[in-house]
């Protein structure tokens, strides 16, 4: 039997997924991390980007942009500013966002931007479409 850890995947939103997996590879903030049971403890920021596991032999994805995970030698617990599932990823919204965000960027007004806040709503829409891209679905 091969060896588990528990998975904790939290929103401000929900809980995504509580469970039992075999690895995990998480879009952290300083590189992709691919995490095994047992591995050494650390806490490090995610950025935008996907979050795979492996559970009962399946792949399976979520999206998150932002947040903290956290290892234990048998617990990882993932706090995301936002995650989604990818099934309920959007595509259209993500073009979108990145258009805004785009556009904002592009302003006249260079006082009154949120640079830092814009610069992170464009990485986590491009982070979107690149996910979108990998699992197959199609931007319309």
């Amino acid at each position: 039997m091969a060896m588990t850890m528990h998975l904790d995947v939290v929103s401000a939103e929900e809980s995504l997924f509580s469970g039992t997996v075999e690895e995990i590879f998480a879009p952290g903030g300083m590189g992709d991390l691919g995490i095994m049971p047992r591995h050494t403890q650390l806490i490090t920021t995610l950025k935008a980007g996907e979050l795979r596991y492996i559970a009962s032999g399946e792949e399976h994805s979520l999206f998150v942009a932002g947040g903290i995970l956290e290892v234990q030698p048998h617990v990882v617990t993932v706090l995301a500013d936002t995650a989604l599932r990818a099934e309920d990823l959007d595509a259209a919204k993500a073009q979108e966002a990145q258009e805004a965000a785009e556009r904002a960027l592009e302003g006249k007004d260079p006082e009154d931007l949120d640079y830092e806040a814009l610069q992170t709503e464009l990485e986590a829409a491009k982070a979107q479409i690149e996910m979108l891209h990998k699992i197959g679905k199609s931007l319309k």
